[in-house]
């Protein structure tokens, strides 16, 4: 399994490295400030990573209240767990 994940690294960087390649010629980049030419593979890099962090900054309010939620359903499923346990231990009354 471990030889398997290395391959599939190394397949990876030799497509980004092939992608660098092929788009290496550089393109203008305008923002607010001025211009500046920039390889196409560096912005569109940027792009990419910039859409990951704010991926990942819009996931973080559902996973932190998912988290919260799994763990108040822990408490309540190890509260009626211990009800039951000390259902089961209290002695049978007749009548």
């Amino acid at each position: 399994m471990h030889i398997i994940k290395i391959l599939f690294i190394l397949i990876i960087m030799l497509l980004g490295a092939v992608f660098a390649v092929l788009n290496a010629e550089p393109v203008m980049f305008n923002f607010y400030f001025g211009s500046r030419p920039l390889p196409l593979a560096l912005l569109l890099s940027l792009a990419l990573g910039a859409g990951v962090v704010i991926g990942i900054l819009s996931a973080i309010g559902l996973v932190l209240s998912l988290k919260r939620e799994n763990a108040n359903l822990r408490q309540r499923e190890r509260l009626a767990h211990e009800e039951v346990r000390n259902l089961r231990n209290l002695p049978l009354q007749e009548q």
